[in-house]
């Protein structure tokens, strides 16, 4: 990986990190729904005049369906779980959760795509989903006045199953399709799909300038500007390099919540993310366990 790739890695990582403060600083004057309406429509604004530019609405107008499928699996119902979350629990605490996700994907493969589960990518799964429940365990609590909502954990943990399925369905239904004919047009179609909720639970008080201003920047700097920096650096470093950036979010999410939230992290907090991601890391192939001294079937020392 170049100095240059390397640095986008960075940069992507940091607007996905800040997307949990902007959901955090937003949800409260828009509610979830009415925010994640505005951040899916003002990406769509930012990558549609690209796409058409790059001379491919017609793949979009082509795999149209597929694509409105993804654009509610993968932006729309994961969004509003992530705003709703937002309410009531930390920005590093939901993208420790977030990371989860790719756990979630390897399950959904290999159950529906029949992807080959090594011994490395089982011991993955066992320690990233351990991770998972002692977090869990740990944050949730549904009874009233409880300082980490349960129902807020919950929604997290929805948000990453559905980004789980719709790797499998995006690699199922759209493969060979442009990149970017995939990222702007779920966008559009999470803003078709959300539009009719938005306009039901649109906020009886109009949000202020400030509130509109985290709303802007959550649409076009950590979805649409950092849709485009993520498929540049697929097409740069490839996807097993660009997926690295889920290990990079958590700390980027922790570092903006407590510099602009002053939010609080606890030891359990941090050990339960570096359970997660250790899981995760192996469940996505980029450690193994030879590499700590556990030798796999048919591998020799």
């Amino acid at each position: 990986m170049k100095r240059a790739d390397l640095l986008e890695l960075v940069t992507l990582a940091a607007l996905w990190g800040a997307s949990f403060l902007f959901m955090r600083l937003g949800a409260a004057e828009f509610g979830p729904v009415a925010l994640s309406f505005v951040r899916v429509l003002g990406a769509s604004a930012l990558l549609l005049p690209i796409l058409a530019l790059q001379g491919q609405l017609s793949a979009l107008r082509k795999h149209w369906r597929p694509i409105f499928v993804v654009g509610i699996t993968n932006s729309a119902l994961p969004f509003l779980c992530f705003s709703y979350a937002a309410l009531s629990i930390n920005a590093g605490l939901s993208a420790v959760f977030n990371a989860a996700s790719p756990l979630f994907g390897a399950v959904i493969a290999w159950l529906w795509l029949k992807d080959k589960l090594t011994p490395s990518r089982i011991a993955g799964l066992v320690i990233g989903f351990a991770g998972v429940l002692w977090l869990v365990w740990d944050q949730a609590a549904f009874k009233p006045g409880a300082s980490s909502s349960g129902w807020a954990v919950l929604a997290c943990l929805g948000a990453a199953v559905l980004y789980g399925f719709s790797a499998s369905f995006t690699k199922r239904h759209l493969t060979g399709v442009p990149p970017m004919a995939v990222a702007a047009g779920s966008q559009l179609s999470a803003s078709l799909f959300l539009v009719v909720p938005a306009w039901h639970w649109w906020p009886q008080a109009m949000p202020s300038a400030q509130g509109w201003l985290f709303a802007l920047v959550l649409a076009v700097a950590c979805t649409g500007l950092a849709y485009l920096l993520y498929f540049r650096l697929i097409a740069h470093v490839g996807p097993a390099n660009a997926i690295s950036v889920t290990f990079l979010i958590p700390v980027f999410a922790v570092i903006w919540g407590g510099l602009f939230l002053a939010e609080k992290v606890s030891g359990v907090m941090v050990l339960g993310c570096a359970v997660i991601l250790l899981g995760t890391s192996l469940a996505t192939s980029l450690l193994r366990l030879h590499q700590f001294g556990v030798f796999e079937r048919n591998e020799r020392p």
